[in-house]
């Protein structure tokens, strides 16, 4: 990775990876009515959110929009070995979303999601944006998009707790059996 960013605008930028960034709620819509019951942002725990909760939902919003802004101006190092681990990362990123809302779409509403990828990780999506941030920094070998994703990263690190108690309050004695032996992040779940 160099100090100074290489930007110069081009098709075979990052912006083509990063464009999921912008169309996953689209893509999570699609996987919903395809496998589902047309109702996974409510599953999801999609609520109405007050002024200052709603402002702090903005700074991610808007981490993610300067983000593809920063990709459209990042070419990707092709036929480099930094662009084909990046590619490997990335896919392992969009693997880890799609997988994990099939199985939250798939699961009855009023459940919690414990099949699939959230046995190994009680928060696989924001697993995901990680691999798929960091498949974007290696393949265009970029420092800075890296800086910006660790600081979106902050966001999600920080919100899981008040998720999850959120859960515990809905889902009460199931969700913590289920916090008890999924690991937070990635790992084996542990057996009772």
């Amino acid at each position: 990775m160099a100090w100074l960013p290489v930007f110069e605008i081009g098709f075979w930028n990052a912006w083509i990876l990063g464009l999921f960034v912008l169309l996953h709620p689209l893509v999570m819509k699609f996987v919903d009515f395809a496998f589902g019951f047309g109702d996974i942002n409510r599953k999801m725990g999609e609520t109405t959110e007050a002024k200052s909760e709603k402002r702090l939902i903005s700074v991610p919003s808007l981490l993610l929009i300067a983000l593809f802004i920063c990709s459209v101006f990042l070419p990707l190092r092709l036929n480099s070995f930094w662009f084909y681990s990046g590619l490997v990362v990335y896919s392992l990123g969009i693997a880890l979303f799609l997988s994990s809302i099939v199985t939250a779409a798939k699961t009855p509403t009023g459940q919690v999601f414990c099949e699939g990828m959230y046995r190994y990780s009680r928060h696989p999506l924001y697993l995901s944006f990680m691999f798929i941030f960091l498949g974007i920094s290696l393949a265009s070998v970029s420092w800075l998009f890296l800086l910006l994703s660790l600081l979106w990263m902050t966001f999600p690190l920080s919100q899981v707790n008040a998720e999850e108690l959120g859960c515990l309050e809905t889902f009460g004695v199931g969700y913590q059996e289920y916090l008890q032996k999924t690991p937070k992040w990635l790992g084996i779940p542990k057996r009772h």
